[in-house]
């Protein structure tokens, strides 16, 4: 670090990142903008073990496998105020709906929802739902949950630092350029918690992961030339259920 420079970590980015991507009350001037990402995962992290509470408080109490993970989803709905959610209807909408790059731009930028949206936001939570029940009926939905959470933030702050803007407005323009070794920190620490909590599965899982959202990324840049917010909420959506029915497949 040169003479100086900010720090690249501090304490106060783990409640910033976590205003920035959840709904939960915390303290945070947002000052540092990009600077705090490396921090996603943690989010990630804390969102999980809260969900995964719930999920734990509805299997106590004799919920079907279900009825527990359905209250595990909704928890993770709730606490982000489905910004990724719509990050990922938004995306389908305009990528999908439009033409040529500004026409994608200006879709995703509407407000409303049209049908590529809808499927996709339906699809996405069945999908997630099904292989949520799936884990809970293995015994493996606890760390599943706060596994996955925490790995699918990390693709976000991946694309933040590799991928243009595709506009200069917008979410992900007001945080920032994510610098390489923010992003490097973010993935070193949501690989150690992914094995840690999954064993050599989470190797598999990571790579599924990595996968998705270097899939997301290339369809982006073919349609948008870049980044945007709704991207990058879709990109954690993709990430997401693509890990969750690869951890299926490894263990129910």
């Amino acid at each position: 670090m040169q003479k100086g420079a900010p720090p690249l970590i501090t304490l106060a980015d783990i409640p910033a990142a976590l205003g920035l991507l959840s709904r939960l009350p915390v303290n945070s001037d947002g000052a540092r903008g990009a600077a705090c990402a490396w921090a996603f995962p943690i989010t990630g992290l804390i969102l999980g073990t809260i969900a995964a509470a719930f999920s734990y408080a509805a299997a106590v109490i004799g919920l079907s496998y279900g009825l527990t993970a359905g209250f595990a989803l909704i928890s993770l709905v709730v606490m982000t105020g489905a910004m990724h959610e719509d990050g990922l209807a938004d995306s389908v909408d305009g990528l999908w709906g439009g033409w040529d790059k500004k026409r994608r731009l200006e879709i995703m930028k509407d407000s409303h929802i049209g049908a590529y949206g809808v499927i996709a936001l339906v699809l996405s939570l069945l999908l997630r739902w099904v292989a949520l029940a799936a884990l809970a009926q293995a015994g493996q939905l606890t760390v599943a949950l706060i596994a996955i959470a925490t790995l699918s933030r990390t693709p976000m702050v991946v694309a933040m630092a590799l991928m243009p803007r595709a506009r200069e407005e917008g979410l992900s323009a007001s945080v920032g350029r994510v610098g390489t070794n923010t992003a490097t920190i973010s993935v070193a620490i949501a690989a150690l918690i992914t094995v840690a909590l999954l064993g050599w599965s989470g190797l598999t899982v990571i790579i599924a992961a990595a996968l998705a959202g270097a899939a997301v990324a290339l369809i982006a840049m073919r349609k948008i030339s870049g980044q945007t917010g709704d991207i990058l909420g879709a990109t954690q959506q993709i990430t997401e259920i693509v890990a969750l029915i690869t951890l299926t497949a490894l263990v129910a």
